[in-house]
């Protein structure tokens, strides 16, 4: 496969904006406010390793780190990321995505009542600014391709606004190379602002021994994108194989469009088999991690993928698809399969169970590959990407 190289800036913003006062940055904190999944969980540790990588105030250049959010319901802590600036507003959201979405308004100053250096969306589309250099995350372009898998929301916007929102922003930070090619040959987003930047690995202390009760386990949104259906049929044909085959653990939030598969676990022959915890916060997701002989993947395309790397940590064997990011953020770490052939996946599972030295080959593997992903880096690559928004936002001004 061809590797995608993407121009990385030198200098932080701090070497772009000559000013007393902080670099005052906005980063919107929407989907980390409720149940955190992968981009709430990837925004949220970009906050905190962005706090305690904060360049000292006496250093002559300091930045502020501000988190927003709107909700009518929810509110954000202060507390949430110690160090950080909150700014919540009691504002319908779904209100304020149709306004800023569709109409560019009102400016996030208006709304913030304050004015920022950078304004940082962790989703494919802007927030309106009169002041802020803008910048957007994209995590994957399955919206483009497969509408009908997304939420209302997503499948109204982004299909239609997120090339133009891309092409607009002074800057797109994307998490993987494989995204950040799509983002350039999908969406006609020059390399030169496109920042590549990975999520790290969790401060997790690695698992030496393997638990006695293990279990399969998968850790994300129970949605069609995630593509279970092929893990459960896989699964299925090694419990009429062998009934006492450790449990298959699925556990995440569950949207409405997970009440088919929700009906079909609690159904012969699988019930009794698969435990449906529901989303798990992060102490719980680490206890999960602790107990897993295999974790496995089968998503159809995932951008990066977060727990793979969480799983790798901890030293759990990875069984993945063969598409999007993953094989390679897996390296080699792990085994591949073909998302829609669930007979070559029930092989590898049936094998790995079968062969705890090939567990223990991909456990060191997985933790040799793991140690490359740190959030600490990954907040200097953002920083590194808001200094190339500053840059691009002076040029346009002239």
């Amino acid at each position: 496969m061809k590797r995608f190289t993407v121009t990385r800036a030198r200098k932080s913003p701090h070497d772009s904006i000559r000013q007393a006062s902080p670099v005052r940055i906005l980063l919107d904190y929407r989907p980390a406010l409720r149940q955190r999944t992968g981009v709430g969980e990837y925004a949220h540790e970009l906050a905190r390793a962005l706090v305690d990588t904060a360049p000292a105030a006496d250093a002559g250049a300091s930045e502020e780190i501000i988190l927003f959010s709107a909700s009518w319901k929810d509110r954000l802590l202060s507390s949430v990321v110690p160090g950080a600036t909150v700014i919540d507003r009691r504002l319908p959201n779904r209100l304020v995505n149709l306004a800023w979405h569709r109409l560019g308004w009102p400016p996030i100053e208006t709304v913030a009542r304050g004015r920022f250096d950078i304004a940082h969306a962790f989703h494919p589309l802007r927030i309106p600014s009169r002041h802020a250099a803008q910048v957007v995350t994209i995590h994957d372009l399955d919206f483009l391709d497969h509408p009908e898998r997304t939420a209302r929301e997503i499948r109204r916007d982004y299909p239609a606004l997120a090339g133009l929102h891309a092409r607009q922003a002074h800057h797109v930070v994307v998490n993987s190379e494989t995204t950040a090619s799509s983002v350039h040959h999908r969406l006609g987003v020059p390399t030169k602002r496109i920042t590549v930047c990975t999520p790290g690995a969790p401060d997790w202390a690695r698992r030496e021994r393997e638990p006695e009760n293990g279990c399969l386990l998968f850790l994300g949104t129970l949605e069609p994108r995630k593509n279970i259906g092929v893990l459960l049929d896989a699964y299925e044909r090694m419990v009429y194989a062998s009934p006492d085959i450790p449990p298959l653990v699925l556990a995440g939030a569950q949207p409405r469009s997970a009440a088919s598969l929700i009906g079909r676990v609690t159904s012969r022959p699988l019930a009794g088999h698969v435990e449906l915890p529901g989303y798990v916060d992060a102490a719980t997701r680490e206890a999960l991690f602790r107990r897993a002989l295999v974790f496995i993947m089968p998503s159809h395309t995932e951008g990066f993928g977060m727990p793979v790397l969480e799983a790798m940590t901890m030293g759990v064997p990875v069984v993945a698809a063969d598409r999007g990011g993953l094989p390679d953020l897996m390296a080699g770490a792990g085994r591949l399969f073909e998302p829609d052939d669930s007979p070559q996946l029930t092989a590898i599972l049936d094998e790995l169970l079968r062969q705890p030295e090939a567990r223990a080959r991909m456990r060191d593997a997985g933790w040799a590959r793991a140690r490359e992903y740190t959030w600490r880096a990954s907040a200097d690559r953002l920083r590194q990407a808001w200094a190339q928004a500053i840059a691009t936002q002076r040029g346009a001004r002239g």
